[in-house]
Formats: C-alpha cells, sequence, structure tokens
C-alpha cells in the first residue's frame, strides 16, 4: 500500500466504482468526487420529485468505499439494494432514499454523506462535483448533421456520435471541500467510465478545471476496457485520450493506464499519451474472464507500483 499518498478519483456510475475499488486498496487517504447530472432512473425520479443532487452515482462510489469484511460487504449490498415488485418504490435503490433522508435531515450533502460512509466503513469519503443538479448538453453528429441533446440519458441513447459536451448551468457552485482535496492530493485519477457523461463533466465546472489545471498534483487517466454503445461507438483508445484534450487544452498528464490484451499496437496510442505530456502504461488489468471489466486487485497492483515511483 502506497502510504501517505492523498489520491482523488473523479467520475461517476460503474466506472468510478471500479477505480475506486482499486484505489482503497491502496491509499489510506482518498476521495472521490462525483458527477450529479444523472436524469435517470430512481436518481432521476427523486431529483424531479424532490428537487435534490441525483444520489445515485453518489452511492454507488461509497459502495465501493466499503471494506472487504462481513460489514462492509453486507452494507455495500444493502446500499445497492433495489425494490422489486410494483408501487411507488420499485426501482428505487436503498441507499438513494438513505442519502436523501440524511440530506433532508441535516440540510448539507457533504455532512450527510460522511455520515452514510461512517455507517457504512467507507474506506474514503465521497463528494459531489456541484451543489446544485447538473444536466449535460451534448452535440451529437448523425449522418452529417449535428443536433443538441440535454441530460445524461439523451446523451447516452440519442443516435449518432457525441461530439462535445456542456453543462447547465455553465459555472455551478461547488463544494470547498471538492476544490481543497484536488489542491491538497498527490494524484488525481481521471477514469475509467462513461466518458462524455462521467469522466468530461468535471473538466466543464470552471472551479473545479481551475483547481485541475493549477493542482500540484500529478494526474492519472484509466482508459475504458471496451467503447460504450450510445456514447463512444468506434472510439479508439487513443480517441478518448483526443476528446479529453479538446475539452481541457491545457491539461497535462503524467501517466495513462491501458490494458494490454485491447491495446494490440500501441504506437496510436503512445503518441496521443506523449501529446498529453505523458507516459504509456500498458498491463493487465482487466477481469480475467474476458468481460470488459477492470479487475480490483490487478488494477491496484499497477496503481501502487505508479504512486510509488518519485518523481
Amino acid at each position: 500500500m502506497s502510504e501517505g499518498v492523498r489520491v482523488v478519483a473523479l467520475g461517476g456510475g460503474h466506472g468510478l466504482h471500479a477505480s475506486l475499488s482499486a484505489l482503497r486498496r491502496v491509499t489510506t487517504d482518498l476521495t472521490a468526487v462525483v458527477t450529479v447530472a444523472d436524469d435517470g432512473g430512481s436518481s432521476g425520479r427523486l431529483r424531479r420529485e424532490l428537487g435534490v443532487l441525483p444520489p445515485g452515482d453518489l452511492r454507488m462510489a461509497l459502495a465501493a468505499l466499503c471494506g472487504d469484511d462481513e460489514w462492509g460487504q453486507t452494507w455495500s449490498r444493502v446500499v445497492q439494494h433495489r425494490f422489486h415488485g410494483e408501487g411507488d418504490l420499485q426501482g428505487h435503490a436503498v441507499g438513494n432514499l438513505l442519502i436523501v433522508a440524511l440530506w433532508e435531515l441535516l440540510d448539507d450533502p457533504v455532512k450527510a454523506l460522511e455520515w452514510v460512509g461512517r455507517l457504512l466503513g467507507a474506506h474514503g469519503r465521497v463528494l459531489p462535483m456541484a451543489s446544485v443538479p447538473l444536466d449535460i448538453q451534448a452535440e451529437v453528429e448523425l449522418d452529417g448533421a449535428v443536433t443538441t441533446v440535454r441530460g445524461q440519458v439523451a446523451c447516452a441513447l440519442t443516435p449518432g456520435r457525441v461530439r462535445a459536451i456542456s453543462l447547465v448551468p455553465s459555472d455551478p457552485p461547488v463544494s470547498p471541500e471538492a476544490v481543497r482535496a484536488i489542491h491538497e492530493a498527490d494524484w488525481v485519477v481521471f477514469g475509467p467510465g462513461s466518458w462524455f457523461t462521467s469522466v468530461l463533466p468535471h473538466l466543464k465546472v470552471p472551479e473545479l478545471a481551475r483547481a485541475l489545471a493549477t493542482t500540484t498534483a500529478r494526474r492519472l487517466v484509466i482508459l475504458n476496457l471496451a467503447p460504450q454503445p450510445g456514447e463512444t461507438d468506434g472510439f479508439s483508445p487513443e480517441n478518448h485520450l483526443e476528446v479529453l484534450r479538446d475539452h481541457a487544452p491545457t491539461l497535462l498528464v503524467d501517466a495513462v493506464v491501458a490494458d494490454r490484451g485491447v491495446v494490440p499496437e500501441p504506437g496510436e496510442l503512445e503518441k496521443a499519451v506523449v501529446a498529453l505530456g505523458g507516459r504509456l502504461v500498458l498491463a493487465d488489468v482487466g477481469a480475467s474472464d474476458g468481460s470488459p471489466r477492470h479487475d480490483a486487485p490487478r488494477l491496484a497492483a499497477v496503481l501502487d507500483e505508479i504512486f510509488r515511483e518519485k518523481r
């Protein structure tokens, strides 16, 4: 374990869950800064009905930080559990309701998430990317025509290729804790995850973007194991980095981790990594069954080795 290494992980959904599941094995000082733009499913319903931040990605991050002991694994299953059957609770995740209940009781999103983390025995803390709900607005190209769609679900499901995203509101308030964590970090980790709706949105929040550009922390990108249907169809690994550069032209990175099995010819990817100022780390970080999932222990071992390197 890289003792004393302060790490901030950015993202949302299943991608952030994967990185946090690995990172909690590597460091004891871990902060997740999570997107708050989900408008579908249980999160979307709670957001529309109660006017709260969508809790789903925050819940998944907390679940990923649960330990491997009986307490951690039990609570991880509880907060991820969704109600079945019919009625108003159908589809709601227990953790979403717990988080929203604490938000109402404490009237402080950050403090409420700390309480949930304490209950779960989370190995790290979870912070929202912004203190108000956000909408993602995307330019989508199909057959030469470009349309603008709004909402995370629409961005993921609208046919065509996403060219760029922006946020509504464009300059949302952020938690001071998130900005402070980025400035105090030794490493900031981007990805894996839904590139346009989980990874890039952090770079479109002006205050977070400034912190990410000026922090003395080193920056690391974990690439996806496969393109995401409906969002990055046809993307090569280097396409992900090119889009990252388009959305944050001044951002430099120190390292990019990619699975050796999905990059048979690393030449083009290496050029894209060098253009961002970094070096490419190829390793076996995918699940052994061949599914497009990161293996937490494998990824943790690679990250631990990178974090131990001196500048």
